[in-house]
């Protein structure tokens, strides 16, 4: 598997994309809603608003649902505040977990993480235990079409500030800092390249390898109850499970 997050590539080649649109919308609209409430409804004044939108736009969320939730967050149809925060903790075989949670219940929503820790060969940790095990990047996936030339696309990315490339299976990951992420994706962008997902994400500095097959299933169901857990919009996790071995899971 190439690219900057293992558990990333598995959630793509895992997904169940019809079972979970709904929730994903529900997710997403929610860091509509609360980056539209935080800095306005202007994507092109509104950084973290349009990095949101392009999100929605990757799963196709369609553009009635993405108005809809930014017009409920400045228009005062949504009283809800959403408080953000950040959970750490270890998954079986001592993988590094960290996740960011918006909730409107800090306390119930500590008490399911940690259960789902707890029953799954995990355990919720202190803040800051495994945090500075990862980096803030920013990734960009682009869908490579018949006549793009990678090298091409390697050296408009890197001119514009990225910090890595990489392609595999009809798709150029594009690795930057937070600082150039805007730059690059808007480079990209304008160059006519079809941008598939563009995000802030959290990559791991070292990964742990799990080559037991048992373990890689904890591992997984660890993951899949966390992601579809309603308060966590995202899961990063430093695990690698081997190409050979995710084949045989899948079967």
């Amino acid at each position: 598997m190439a690219g900057h997050s293992k558990w990333a590539n598995i959630k793509h080649k895992k997904a169940k994309a019809d079972e979970k649109r709904g929730k994903i919308f529900t997710k997403i609209g929610r860091e509509l809603m609360v980056a539209a409430k935080e800095g306005g409804p202007d994507p092109e004044a509104n950084p973290r608003l349009k990095t949101v939108i392009q999100k929605a736009k990757a799963v196709n969320m369609p553009n009635d649902n993405i108005m809809r939730n930014i017009q409920k967050a400045v228009g005062g149809g949504d009283s809800t505040n959403y408080e953000e925060a950040v959970y750490e903790g270890y998954g079986p075989g001592g993988v590094a977990v960290l996740l960011n949670i918006m909730t409107d219940n800090r306390n119930r929503t500590a008490g399911e993480i940690r259960h789902i820790f707890s029953r799954n060969g995990g355990s919720l940790g202190e803040t800051g235990c495994v945090a500075w095990m990862f980096d803030n990047k920013g990734v960009i996936n682009l869908k490579l079409n018949e006549g793009d030339d990678p090298d091409a696309i390697l050296l408009e990315a890197i001119e514009a500030g990225a910090e890595d490339v990489t392609v595999d299976d009809g798709i150029a990951e594009i690795i930057t800092t937070p600082e150039d992420f805007d730059t690059v994706r808007d480079t990209l962008s304008g160059a006519g390249y079809n941008i598939e997902s563009a995000e802030y994400t959290k990559i791991p500095q070292n990964t742990i390898e799990i080559n037991d097959p048992e373990q890689a299933k904890q591992v997984l169901k660890l993951m899949d109850l966390l992601e579809d857990h309603d308060d966590v919009q995202d899961v990063y996790a430093n695990f690698d499970i081997p190409e050979e071995l995710m084949e045989q899971l899948d079967q």
